[in-house]
């Protein structure tokens, strides 16, 4: 076949996608106004901007309105953990200097806080599970992603090939993949993250493992720079794990999770799911919008 005919049957191809999708285009409008008459939501939220109720949680909350007479009255905003509320918990960790997202974790896990045994054995239990299986390090880096998000949904659904019981849904069961998944995904990204570094720019590419004495923030910066990094910048990612580890259970992710699990399927395809929709750049994605937007600013300012 000539190189003029293929170039022909591609054309047709792509005109034909091209096609069906302006047909496609023609055939999906709806009313807007049968929203508001069928009371459906758009989204996750109500007309008068107040979060739709989707399910009933009571491990996560997020206070940001009062309502009053003259309707709803913004506040400044409450996050609360199993009825504790987070600026009190950080405050905590910060006079006593110490680190606090594997607390944190115990508490949304189990619905109270650890005694210092408790917390001990739920550390090491942690680092018991941060290494990752040598074939799951390897696929990370022949796949040289540059989308971290993709590699970590990805390392998520292999993980089910190693785990003996992966269909299970006994509550034990969900347990034991809970605190495995919340171990290994500072080591997913720390890796994913390094061997993006690697192609993009020319950097030496370094897998570093865990080390026992560090916690889950300051291991992730070991596993990504090595031992350069400074107390401020681990405790300020400790904060900020502490922050982004629930959040009423109402955002796009946590509702996508909700709805999958709910099918009875497996951990791994749910928080893969769940992966997905926090890519988005209407959803974790607008953070690098932020960031974008910063650096913009810096150069026009």
């Amino acid at each position: 076949m000539t190189f003029h005919k293929k170039q022909t049957m591609t054309t047709k191809k792509e005109y034909l996608i091209y096609k069906l999708s302006d047909d496609m285009k023609g055939c999906i409008k709806i009313d807007a106004e049968l929203f508001k008459k069928l009371d459906v939501k758009r989204g996750l939220r109500n007309e008068n901007g107040t979060g739709v109720l989707v399910g009933l949680t009571n491990i996560g909350n997020v206070v940001g309105y009062e309502r009053t007479a003259d309707g709803l009255q913004p506040i400044e905003g409450r996050l609360y953990f199993r009825g504790y509320e987070i600026a009190d918990l950080a405050h905590a960790i910060m006079a006593e200097k110490r680190f606090g997202f594997e607390e944190t974790a115990f508490l949304l896990l189990s619905g109270k806080l650890p005694d210092a045994e408790e917390l001990a054995g739920f550390k090491e239990l942690i680092f018991d599970n941060m290494p990752l299986m040598p074939k799951t390090t390897l696929n990370i880096i022949e796949l040289e992603g540059s989308n971290i998000m993709n590699i970590l949904a990805r390392s998520v659904l292999e993980l089910y090939t190693y785990d003996d019981t992966p269909d299970d849904i006994s509550r034990d069961n969900l347990m034991r993949q809970s605190i495995e998944l919340v171990s290994k995904f500072p080591t997913i990204i720390a890796y994913a993250y390094n061997m993006m570094r690697h192609k993009t720019l020319g950097r030496s590419l370094h897998i570093r493992h865990p080390q026992k004495e560090l916690s889950i923030a300051e291991n992730f910066l070991y596993m990504l720079k090595g031992p350069r990094y400074t107390q401020l910048e681990a405790r300020t990612l400790d904060l900020l794990l502490m922050l982004h580890a629930e959040h009423g259970g109402g955002n796009n992710s946590t509702f996508t999770v909700r709805v999958t699990s709910s099918t009875g399927t497996d951990t791994y395809s749910s928080i893969a799911a769940g992966i997905g929709s926090l890519k988005g750049p209407k959803h974790a994605r607008a953070n690098i919008k932020v960031n974008e937007m910063i650096e913009h600013i810096k150069g026009a300012l």
